[in-house]
């Protein structure tokens, strides 16, 4: 008769013990999409420009696709299409990157300022 309330009681530990383990598997995922948020550089926002990692970008036409690909892969927080020869502003921007297209449209440099 003794071995019952002990039986049960170890049911509830175990029960208990399952429980914290579910909790803890589910409390995992929460914290997945921190995980998945790219910790390379500024983040998303972007801030100074690396030309080097946006080199794939040359030779593509400047789709916005290509444009914020480069961009992201820069690091910059912003980018520009500019045409061959066109007229800019010339004042530097090291948090801009600059993909330049000539006259057939694809990129032929990708460059900070």
């Amino acid at each position: 008769m003794h071995h019952h309330p002990h039986g049960s009681r170890l049911a509830t530990a175990f029960a208990g013990l399952t429980l914290a383990l579910l909790a803890g598997c589910a409390g995992t995922p929460a914290r997945t999409p921190a995980a998945d948020t790219p910790s390379v550089g500024p983040g998303p926002k972007g801030g100074l420009c690396n030309a080097a990692p946006a080199q794939g970008a040359k030779g593509k036409p400047p789709t916005a696709g290509t444009v914020e690909q480069a961009r992201v892969a820069s690091g910059a927080a912003m980018a520009r299409v500019l045409r061959d020869n066109q007229p800019v502003t010339m004042e530097f921007n090291g948090e801009r990157l600059n993909l330049v297209t000539d006259a057939s449209g694809k990129i032929t440099a990708v460059r900070c300022g």
